[in-house]
């Protein structure tokens, strides 16, 4: 009889989210994600899965987002046939993102492939195309937070909601070989409490290991309070001194929403009546459209609001939605007075780019960075102090005010992981993923610190783990065998 467990994504990284639950011949892989960052790191989304995808008895989706969801067309496309187990508002979300991702895919190699074809290259075909998509969607099986279900024989699962986004769920794992049951919780993205729309993580009492992501294990946010007074610093200053436009590079699902929402509550305070809202991302407007439909899973303030002015969504108000390419290209030709939210939000793809290029060279425009950028993105260049950014070919000189305000992230900081992890009884054996290697050492440096009877270790890629062991930690192979 075996139990094991084998990260193959976000191991010292944090996008890439992949990893194998096996018990008694049965497989079932949590995520299937996107490696995201530099050109060089999205070729490792080229490679060869490290598992035969036929062999794959079911796929548990914790949330939308590219780097949980992205690969999941390529591993139908290689061979596998089962179900995939999410969320009913995370499999709406990932109806029109994992289609824009095939977009995308196509638009990218159309390019790579014109540069191919100068140097008498074969062409690259795409990774997956919606055709691949189509036949993901008809695979979803979603669910409620709450339910238990059991997608291979000895694993019962349930979904509870971790806050991060709409639909996120922290996943309990409950494991029987037949000989023994050991329970496995995996934090998926873990948000923060507190924070606008969404409710709070959820905190679970027990566990023989917990799988816990340590994308910012190393800092601590921004109170809330301070965020919001930043942010109307920033327009403040914007209005006061006559500049010229802010771009917000934005996600399509979260931030964005969470953007709108703030806009309609604080419209008056931070004077936004003088600024032209634009949220350019046909994306993110569909992103909006479903957090609208399942507004029942919103915190009470924001349900409380709806209520009182049911003729006036905090999602729908003071923003104008722009759909079309044209329209997006008109606002170039506005050189103040313009908010523009839009997507990626690490600026390595869709319209961000084209406002960049013309905003990023004015000394007039502001940039707020409000989210987390990988290594080798843009945003990160941006946020590292890029002199020069190159966009569409052309090198652009970074004379715009670059703004970093992290305290609207939606994964929990240092503090609150800590504080989700110390809910658990008995310090359960700890091992981290989803985070850079200096962010996951001094995590596992403060947890040890807090809690000696901790074990943690930080995953690397392909450590397979025999959970029957546990609560010791006992590797088949890997970085700690």
């Amino acid at each position: 009889m075996t139990m094991t467990l084998q990260c193959l994504g976000a191991t010292g990284e944090v996008t890439g989210s992949c990893h194998l639950l096996e018990i008694n011949g049965g497989q079932l892989l949590l995520d299937c994600g996107l490696v995201q960052g530099s050109k060089k790191d999205e070729l490792r989304n080229q490679e060869p899965f490290s598992f035969d995808p036929h062999a794959i008895d079911a796929v548990v989706l914790s949330h939308a987002h590219i780097d949980h969801s992205g690969r999941l067309p390529l591993l139908m496309k290689r061979g596998y046939d089962g179900p995939i187990y999410t969320h009913k508002a995370t499999a709406e979300l990932c109806a029109f993102m994992l289609r824009d991702a095939a977009s995308l895919q196509q638009r990218r190699m159309e390019r790579e492939n014109e540069k191919r074809a100068k140097q008498d290259l074969a062409p690259l075909a795409p990774l997956f195309d919606e055709n691949d998509v189509e036949a993901v969607l008809q695979h979803f099986i979603p669910l409620e937070y709450g339910v238990r279900f059991e997608p291979v024989p000895g694993i019962t699962v349930c979904f509870s909601d971790a806050g991060h986004i709409l639909g996120s769920a922290m996943l309990e794992l409950w494991l029987n070989d037949g000989t023994q049951q050991k329970k496995l919780v995996f934090s998926g993205d873990l948000g923060r409490a507190g924070m606008p729309i969404l409710q709070d993580p959820t905190m679970i009492d027990d566990a023989d290991l917990v799988l816990m992501e340590s994308t910012y294990g190393d800092r601590c946010h921004r109170t809330w309070e301070a965020t919001l007074e930043e942010l109307k610093a920033i327009f403040a200053k914007a209005i006061s001194e006559s500049r010229g436009n802010i771009l917000i590079p934005a996600f399509s699902v979260g931030r964005a929403q969470e953007l709108l929402y703030l806009f309609h509550l604080y419209a008056k305070d931070w004077e936004l009546g003088r600024w032209k809202i634009c949220l350019d991302s046909p994306m993110a407007i569909e992103a909006t459209k479903v957090y609208v439909r399942n507004y029942p899973l919103m915190d009470e303030d924001f349900r409380c609001l709806l209520r009182l002015n049911p003729g006036n969504h905090p999602l729908l108000g003071n923003v104008e939605f722009i759909q079309s390419t044209e329209e997006s290209m008109a606002l170039n030709d506005i050189h103040q007075g313009l908010i523009i939210i839009a997507g990626s939000g690490m600026c390595n793809g869709g319209r961000i780019r084209s406002h960049l290029a013309h905003n990023l060279f004015r000394p007039e425009c502001d940039i707020i960075i409000c989210g987390y950028q990988a290594l080798g993105t843009p945003g990160r260049l941006l946020v590292d102090g890029a002199t020069e950014l190159t966009v569409h070919g052309e090198s652009v000189p970074v004379n715009a005010v670059i703004h970093t305000v992290g305290g609207l992230s939606a994964h929990g900081d240092q503090q609150e992981l800590l504080c989700w992890y110390q809910h658990f009884k008995n310090a359960p054996p700890l091992l981290l993923v989803h985070g850079e290697p200096d962010a996951q050492t001094v995590l596992a440096k403060v947890v040890q610190q807090q809690s000696p009877a901790t074990d943690v270790v930080i995953a690397e890629m392909g450590d397979k783990l025999d959970l029957g062991q546990l609560p010791k930690f006992a590797w088949l192979y890997g970085s700690a065998a």
